[in-house]
């Protein structure tokens, strides 16, 4: 896999959803917080807190300490992408600081004392990284670090030592699912040193073709070789989905056709729609919006219905608790509401002698 790579370009933002940049840090002379009692971990989170919301970029920022929210609160900032699943079940002692745009967020007393990030929409890397690294800074003037001379800034987790920097992109790749090429991607990129997740992180499976592109290290390299490194090698990975999207309509226009075709058809006509289900069948008319094969829809409102069709959005949006059954009947009521005014994707009608040569195609492409 060759990973040299220009720079990014307006079409590489069919393939990159979103662009998140993390950093951890720890205060000097305070237990971390998997150590820490009750009582430091409340004097932390006051410490944190009061630096983080005196900096303008924080201004009108949402505030809570994490005893202060549902648990359908919590599952809305995860499915947001705002806090970690781990961040979720703190409790007393631990808090959330997230700027009114929702681009920058503070996790305070998660497995470091403060995790931060930002998260923009699009393939971003360089405006993320210089938008948390200055928020970083900002940070750095008003708290006293745990940083050591020779190893970088100290942190729970060795993985994480030195810059304490965790890259990612969230890509859509599903005409490389569909010509079973992403398994030599995920161990292409693995022996460069990078790790590919699932939507929600670690542990986390795949839905509706989404991954995570993140570094698995942070100890011996600058933030911003880093930053580069990685931007190198998604521009690879988008090249390789675009190549892939190419040769399937080229080869097999008639099964792109038809999955695209009968996602468009379920989600636009079920009355039951299963979460996973739903987003798979999303990222098939993701695919025939970039496509072409469907006219009339937003790729925004595309991602859009990805979020909100999550179970605690689901429930937000009809403001009371819902059992799995009752969010499977909302999530579908939801989507063909948000397909209505959508035109059907185009059809493709092929001569016997068109379907004998692309079922041969197919059989050499095996």
């Amino acid at each position: 896999m060759n990973m040299s790579a220009d720079n990014p370009n307006p079409a590489d933002q069919l393939v990159v959803i979103s662009s998140r940049v993390r950093l951890a840090r720890n205060l000097a002379g305070m237990p971390f917080p998997g150590w820490a009692k009750k009582p430091d971990r409340q004097k932390s989170l006051e410490i944190i807190r009061t630096a983080a919301c005196a900096l303008p970029e924080m201004a009108g920022a949402f505030v809570r300490s994490m005893d202060e929210l549902t648990a359908m609160e919590k599952q809305l900032l995860v499915e947001r992408h705002l806090i970690s699943r781990e961040h979720a079940a703190k409790t007393v002692g631990s808090g959330i600081v997230i700027s009114a745009s929702q681009v920058i967020s503070l996790m305070i007393n998660e497995e470091d004392h403060i995790r931060m990030q930002a998260l923009m929409t699009g393939f971003c890397l360089q405006e993320v990284w210089q938008t948390i690294d200055r928020m970083d800074c900002e940070l750095e003037d008003r708290l006293d670090y745990a940083f050591s001379p020779k190893l970088g800034y100290l942190t729970a987790c060795p993985t994480n030592v030195g810059t304490g920097i965790r890259a990612s992109t969230m890509v859509h790749l599903p005409a490389l699912m569909l010509a079973e090429q992403i398994n030599q991607i995920v161990q292409a990129v693995n022996k460069l040193g990078l790790a590919v997740r699932g939507l929600y992180g670690e542990g986390t499976e795949a839905s509706g073709n989404l991954f995570q592109i993140s570094n698995q290290t942070t100890l011996g390299e600058r933030e911003g070789d880093l930053i580069e490194r990685l931007t190198k090698i998604v521009i690879q990975i988008i090249e390789r989905e675009k190549n892939a999207r190419e040769v399937l309509m080229e080869r097999r226009s008639q099964m792109i056709h038809d999955q695209v075709g009968r996602a468009y058809g379920i989600l636009a006509n079920s009355c039951v729609q299963s979460s996973k289900e739903a987003m798979n069948l999303l990222s098939m008319v993701r695919l025939g919006l970039d496509l072409g094969l469907i006219h009339g829809l937003d790729p925004m409102r595309v991602d859009e219905m990805f979020l909100l069709t999550q179970p605690a959005h689901l429930q937000k949006h009809v403001n009371q608790k819902l059992s799995a059954e009752q969010r499977d009947i909302v999530r579908a009521s939801l989507l063909r509401d948000m397909l209505k005014d959508i035109a059907r994707p185009k059809t493709l009608t092929l001569s016997l002698s068109d379907l004998s040569d692309e079922e041969n195609e197919g059989k050499q492409d095996n």
